[in-house]
């Protein structure tokens, strides 16, 4: 099943159940987004996201603490969590998917291309997944894009 067609029938299911949905990108740099906007109504479940490809975007936008970042760098579960958390408050959505990671080539953060991390946060609480990809930077951004949709549609249907 291609994304388009996961995101449509993800659409579909929040607008009958009356659900919304933030997103804060870093390694997707808004992919999601666009996947999310694609669909037509989306804007019915879709209420926005932020684009942090920065650490002072991060801090400055989603209000990641430095010392997160100093600690655990920008490619960690604690900062994806806090990334989710903070959209999901800014934008008063009832779920908020964060992606953070590298995407390459080469090496951040002391970390290799291909470490990502999801988060995904709503009332109930946040969970997040950490992926070791290969393959180069396109195929490492689509993985994670469709691993975010994945992981969100078993949180929305369990």
């Amino acid at each position: 099943m291609s994304a388009n067609l996961d995101v449509t029938a993800i659409i579909k299911l929040m607008k009958r159940k009356g659900l919304t949905l933030a997103t804060a990108e870093s390694i997707t740099g808004g992919g999601l987004g666009e996947l999310f906007t694609s669909v037509p109504g989306s804007s019915a479940v879709y209420l926005g996201g932020f684009i942090t490809y920065s650490d002072v975007s991060k801090t400055k936008f989603l209000g990641v603490a430095k010392r997160i970042l100093n600690k655990h760098t920008a490619v960690s579960e604690e900062v994806a969590i806090v990334m989710a958390q903070s959209a999901r408050a800014q934008f008063k959505s009832d779920y908020a998917i964060s992606t953070t990671g590298v995407a390459g080539p080469g090496r951040a953060y002391d970390q290799k291309a291909g470490s990502v991390w999801i988060a995904i946060d709503s009332r109930a609480g946040t969970v997040s997944v950490q992926l070791a990809l290969s393959g180069d930077r396109a195929a490492i951004r689509h993985a994670t894009l469709e691993s975010a949709l994945a992981t969100f549609s078993r949180i929305l249907i369990p």
